[in-house]
């Protein structure tokens, strides 16, 4: 009786009480463990304390403590720790949230909440939890491969010369090539029985010296072809978060334009409740839009009819798209 029947927490519980928890009840069964708290009752918690600008997991799990409309949703339940609400967002939550979200945005369209004419659509970046200092510029890396491919050319000329070979390396075949180097060498190294010296005041044999060279070659190669790799068409990434990508961030408070990694959030509103969202590492909305579209229709089991976006969106192939679907555009011209 401590929690007035108007409370939203009242509205929040009854709400969630009757979406389809199957793919979170599953995630436990695959995992094999008894939850302490029951899945349901802990999203109720989770969504409660996001609706509440609760982030922290140590805060939610004071709050369970503490705070009556926490422990009304409990219902008796022994209170989580932050551990169990931290593994539970990150780990059983992942496959079943867009599902709970959606089946949310479809019962609000049941209730006839949503106008269903018309979504509008907007981005906005948020910063990725990376250190700002391990990205890797692409154009960084084209130089530093381009430099150490015209030392592995001088080697490898040495190299035919010393030993009356005709190795040659290729652009196209570094790491083969440079593989084809290293154990033609640790070979000659075997048959000679040379011996490794380390250290100061020792002298290397010419099979060491080539050897060590030419493997330190591959080792870099190897790293720069993982670089490669990485950037998956963009021109940069970021070491601690490969996903996240540069972007100009919103102004601070001094006006300074910041590029730091980052991801675009793109969102759907519908009657000023979010009926879709996306993740993307492109920074530009243009690319967005067409996932995006494909997205909503598949997630959200209709299509709607017109779809306004402010000038960021606009572009020929989103266009051509949205004759092909027959939605209406209201995209303002550039």
């Amino acid at each position: 009786g401590f929690v007035p029947d108007d409370d939203s927490v009242r509205l929040l519980s009854h709400e969630l009480e009757e979406l389809d928890y199957t793919l979170l009840y599953k995630a436990y069964s695959s995992k094999g463990r008894n939850p302490a708290v029951d899945p349901k009752t802990m999203f109720k918690i989770l969504t409660y304390a996001y609706s509440q600008n609760i982030y922290s997991s140590r805060k939610i799990e004071k709050a369970c403590l503490r705070d009556i409309n926490f422990m009304w949703l409990l219902a008796g339940q022994k209170a989580p720790d932050h551990s169990t609400i931290a593994r539970f967002r990150t780990g059983f939550l992942l496959e079943a949230c867009e599902d709970l979200f959606y089946q949310m945005v479809r019962r609000l369209k049941d209730a006839a909440e949503l106008s269903v004419e018309t979504v509008f659509i907007d981005g906005t970046k948020l910063e990725a939890c990376a250190n700002k200092y391990t990205f890797v510029w692409k154009k960084s890396v084209g130089k530093w491969e381009e430099k150490m491919f015209q030392k592995i050319q001088e080697a490898v000329m040495l190299l035919n010369h010393e030993y009356m070979q005709s190795f040659s390396v290729k652009i196209d075949s570094r790491i083969q090539d440079l593989q084809t180097i290293t154990r033609y060498l640790e070979n000659k190294c075997q048959q000679n029985g040379t011996v490794f010296v380390y250290g100061r005041g020792k002298r290397k044999s010419k099979n060491q010296k080539y050897f060590e060279l030419f493997r330190k070659f591959q080792e870099r190669q190897v790293t720069y072809d993982w670089h490669t790799a990485s950037f998956q068409g963009r021109n940069n990434y970021c070491k601690t978060d490969p996903d996240a990508t540069f972007m100009h961030m919103k102004d601070d408070h001094m006006r300074n334009a910041q590029l730091k990694p980052g991801y675009n959030i793109q969102i759907g509103v519908d009657s000023e409740y979010i009926v879709a969202t996306d993740v993307f590492s492109d920074r530009n909305d243009v690319w967005t839009l067409i996932p995006f579209l494909k997205t909503m229709d598949e997630k959200l089991g209709f299509r709607y009819p017109s779809v306004t976006a402010d000038s960021g969106y606009e572009s020929e192939e989103g266009y051509t798209y949205l004759r092909e679907t027959r939605q209406t555009p209201y995209i303002k011209p550039q």
